[in-house]
């Protein structure tokens, strides 16, 4: 399990979600984008909480490891979101030709093909 802390708040979740967090934000800063991103982790007073965490390039996060008996809370869902969004920022969407053919007026210009 991980402590990670945001905006001032020290949240505790397991390894992977954590590691995937912050992954994820450091993905939408350098692509300059933002998202929302929802975990189950336990608070200060050891219950288990839904946080949203608002990631963009002035996100500050930080993740320490920490050792507790607790079972980690089950993030695999949120996991996988993040994991196909990352892909999709870190690959380019296909481009498909048009069947559509250029204007008319485009033959004024004397391009040749």
């Amino acid at each position: 399990m991980k402590h990670v802390t945001y905006s001032e708040k020290s949240l505790l979740m397991g390894d992977e979600a954590a590691d995937v967090l912050m992954e994820y934000s450091a993905l939408l800063g350098q692509y300059g984008t933002a998202d929302t991103v929802t975990l189950r982790c336990f608070g200060a007073d050891a219950d288990e909480v839904d946080a949203t965490f608002v990631l963009n390039q002035g996100s500050a996060l930080m993740a320490e490891t920490t050792h507790t008996s607790m079972a980690e809370p089950d993030n695999t869902e949120a996991v996988r979101v993040m994991r196909a969004k990352m892909k999709r920022l870190g690959t380019p969407s296909l481009v498909s030709p048009s069947d559509q053919t250029a204007p008319s007026y485009y033959d004024d210009f004397d391009l040749e093909a």
